[in-house]
């Protein structure tokens, strides 16, 4: 073949090309093709993993928990990378159908299914596939070393207690995060921070090492210890379910209180639920109640009236009102009606009997003014500030929209609206000296590592609001003593404690058509021991059986005082002396008044002296 200048010159300017195309390539990967290359490369050889904060925990006031976490591990997949180390490796079909077969035999799943999931999302780099697995299986799927396949850390909320005190904990959803109760209110300092780390890893994915520049731990949610006491709080729960059941009722609220510091010791709803099973609950089975249904109360709103009244000097202890039978027509026109006809009552006995004729007459003297300044000082109609979300405030409507009719209505406790949270909070008043408390569910505040953060610190005395002078609040006390020993509530008297209290029982409103003739809310508030209060509680149960009872005496008063001499024997309250009658002024107008009603009844004895006497 004869040398040709032409061949020869193709030859040098492809080869000149070539070198000129390899130098643009090398220039355009150390250039702009670094930036896109090394991102890319960094992907496939690292890995950022999040590191979950554990939730804080949340315990009652003796330090049970009542809300925990526990972590348990979930299994994923990344088909993607399945695919690709399957493919690389020659490893057969068949390879991999055994794989997913003995992989969806320990997490529970059917095979065909677990494939088609997989093939579904063939792109997808985190499938989940199974969660709270136990030890066993993760072993086991970690033995059957599948590419692509990991475990994962997932932190589950548990309730160790079931449904004990559910709407005051509230539940977490799926996410982790809280939907209700103390759960939601509290759900930043609770959750924490959740930390990452960034790990570089072999062709199999598997960790090599992380560097310390990669690594941020999470920081751990801070743990709530609460007012809450766990065995009040069952004693509570067990009281009002039982009433509840016993008379047919809708549903029912239960409030416990420390009248001298505001904590709440307990807040039961019946019907409750299970916080860790909450798919299957009907949602107005996980609402509280409590603190979210305003109703009107009926009779328990007397003492709200008649403690100011005296302070006020618009009426006596001793005072007898013109009742004459079991009807009074108000200068209107308007009948008012008493249960039964005693005849001319003393203020004493307007309460003890609950008459609300005499009620009525007071409420006449009082004037709209005063009797709305009256009820406004107990801040009904204002949120009382507990730490759970969506209390409402209840109604009590201005002053400019009262007609005539209110006197006689707000003063048997209708037109206006309280909670059961309201009007617990409001009976602590005669159960301290008049002071007005501020409900508290939150007693302090740790840290990821049990170290106290902070420490709610009760009011004291001359912080709180004085509704009624001292001396006030302890002649109320006394002669709501009497509602228990000779009125409307005597199925709450207790043989061992001295217990006050005030029955309630209200037609239901139903719109336009007026008041219902059969459905009531039945209520009772009450404390003990009255000689030095320890506690201050609220049942309400709305819509008893008329059939079987529907009066507060009845159907709350009984469930109170069960629940009373339950809880006062486990805080080992020493029994109370024997109640001395009212003072001679006063017995001299009460209808009916038979001191010996006074002697006490043979006495039970505690649990604790049950016990001492075994010993003996």
């Amino acid at each position: 073949m004869t040398f040709s200048i032409q061949r020869a010159g193709a030859v040098i300017f492809v080869i000149c090309l070539m070198f000129v195309a390899l130098i643009g390539r090398v220039a355009y990967l150390e250039t702009y093709g670094r930036q896109n290359t090394l991102p890319k490369a960094d992907r496939q050889q690292h890995q950022t993993l999040t590191l979950y904060a554990r939730r804080g925990g949340i315990f009652d006031r003796n330090g049970l928990v009542m809300a925990g976490t526990m972590q348990h591990q979930s299994v994923f997949v990344d088909p993607h990378f399945m695919h690709e180390v399957f493919d690389q490796e020659g490893r057969s079909q068949l390879d991999k159908d055994q794989a997913m077969s003995k992989l969806a035999a320990l997490i529970d799943k059917d095979v065909l299914d677990l494939e088609r999931i997989l093939a579904d999302r063939s792109d997808s780099r985190f499938i989940k596939i199974a969660d709270n697995l136990d030890d066993y299986r993760c072993k086991e799927i970690e033995k059957l070393n599948i590419p692509g396949v990991g475990l994962t850390p997932v932190n589950m909320r548990t309730y160790p207690m079931g449904g004990l005190a559910a709407h005051v904990l509230g539940d977490c959803g799926k996410d982790g995060h809280g939907l209700e109760g103390i759960e939601l209110r509290y759900d930043k300092l609770l959750s924490g921070k959740d930390g990452w780390e960034r790990v570089l890893k072999d062709a199999r994915r598997r960790p090599i090492a992380v560097s310390a520049d990669d690594y941020l731990p999470p920081q751990h949610g801070q743990h709530l210890v609460l007012t809450i006491d766990s065995n009040l709080q069952m004693y509570a729960e067990q009281a009002l379910k039982e009433a509840c059941i016993k008379n047919k009722a809708k549903r029912g609220e239960a409030i416990v209180m420390d009248p001298r510091t505001g904590e709440v010791l307990a807040l039961a709803n019946w019907p409750s639920f299970e916080p860790e099973n909450i798919d299957d609950v009907p949602p107005e089975n996980r609402r509280d109640n409590a603190l979210v249904s305003p109703y009107e109360p009926g009779s328990t709103i007397k003492p709200f009236i008649v403690g100011p009244a005296l302070q006020w000097h618009k009426t006596r202890l001793n005072e007898k009102w013109p009742i004459t039978g079991e009807t009074w027509r108000t200068y209107y026109g308007r009948t008012i009606t008493d249960v039964h006809a005693y005849g001319p009552l003393a203020t004493w006995d307007v309460l003890v009997k609950s008459s609300n004729i005499g009620m009525s007459m007071l409420g006449e003297r009082l004037g709209n003014p005063l009797l709305h300044k009256a009820l406004a000082s107990w801040d009904f109609g204002k949120p009382t500030g507990i730490e759970l979300p969506g209390e409402d405030p209840g109604l009590l409507k201005p002053l400019s929209r009262w007609g005539k009719a209110s006197t006689e209505s707000v003063s048997q406790g209708y037109e206006l609206m309280v909670t059961p949270m309201q009007i617990c909070r409001a009976f602590c008043a005669y159960g301290n000296g008049g002071r007005l408390v501020k409900p508290t569910l939150i007693r302090g505040v740790l840290d990821a590592d049990g170290n106290l953060v902070s420490k709610n610190e009760p009011l004291h005395p001359w912080q709180l609001p004085q509704v009624v002078e001292p001396r006030t609040a302890l002649e109320l006390r006394r002669v709501l003593c009497d509602v228990v020993i000779r009125g409307t509530a005597t199925g709450a008297r207790s043989d061992i404690w001295n217990i006050f209290g005030k029955t309630g029982t209200a037609h239901i409103s139903e719109g336009k058509a007026g008041y219902s003739h059969t459905k009531f809310n039945s209520s009772f508030i009450c404390g003990a021991p009255a000689e030095n209060p320890r506690l201050v509680c609220a049942f309400i149960i709305h819509e008893p059986d008329r059939a079987i009872a529907h009066y507060g005496g009845s159907v709350s008063g009984p469930a109170a005082k069960e629940f009373l001499e339950k809880a006062l024997t486990y805080l080992q309250v020493p029994p109370s002396p024997e109640l001395s009658p009212p003072p001679p002024d006063v017995t001299s107008v009460l209808v009916n008044f038979d001191p010996k009603i006074y002697k006490p009844r043979p006495q039970k004895k505690t649990a604790q002296q049950q016990t001492a006497d075994a010993r003996e």
